[in-house]
């Protein structure tokens, strides 16, 4: 056992959330197709944009860990959708999917051993791995909020099981 062992099960257990809010993964359950584009009136985003935007982000700053020839996205233009409705019925559910998997690939990251998590990324400026974990994760937390105000707007909340 290493010294930063805990500190990798505690960042597992925080990818994951929960502990003390809603996941990100029940802020995306079961909405109805027919509000996943819809903008709350006196709100600036539908979920569909809050789905896409927390996947893209997500996305991003996973790229930026693990791959040397990384290659940073313009903002805001390649952190939002283009429309606030998604593109096809299949589209949430990919997304989400998404989602997913760079959130297990972050948890993975976590907790891999061979990587020390107080160490600058190689072609980075100076940002930690566990920075960037942080990040992502403080990222995550803020739009699931976001996300669970507009359904809750909407009368979507708590999700239909």
């Amino acid at each position: 056992m290493t010294a930063t062992d805990p500190l990798r099960q505690q960042l597992a257990l925080f990818i994951d959330f929960g502990e003390a809010h809603v996941t990100a993964e029940a802020a995306m359950a079961n909405l109805d197709p027919a509000l996943q584009g819809q903008r709350p009136e006196g709100l600036p985003h539908s979920p569909w944009e809050l789905l896409e935007h927390i996947r893209l982000t997500q996305h991003d700053i996973l790229d930026f860990c693990v791959n040397p020839k990384y290659e940073e996205m313009k903002w805001p233009d390649d952190y939002w959708p283009p429309s606030p409705a998604p593109p096809n019925a299949e589209a949430w559910n990919k997304r989400v999917a998404s989602f997913r998997k760079d959130r297990d690939a972050f948890r993975k990251l976590a907790t891999d051993s061979k990587i020390d998590l107080f160490a600058k990324i190689p072609h980075g400026e100076g940002q930690t791995y566990l920075r960037e974990l942080l990040l992502a994760q403080d990222h995550l937390s803020y739009h699931t909020g976001q996300l669970v105000l507009v359904r809750q707007a909407l009368g979507a909340w708590p999700p239909a099981k």
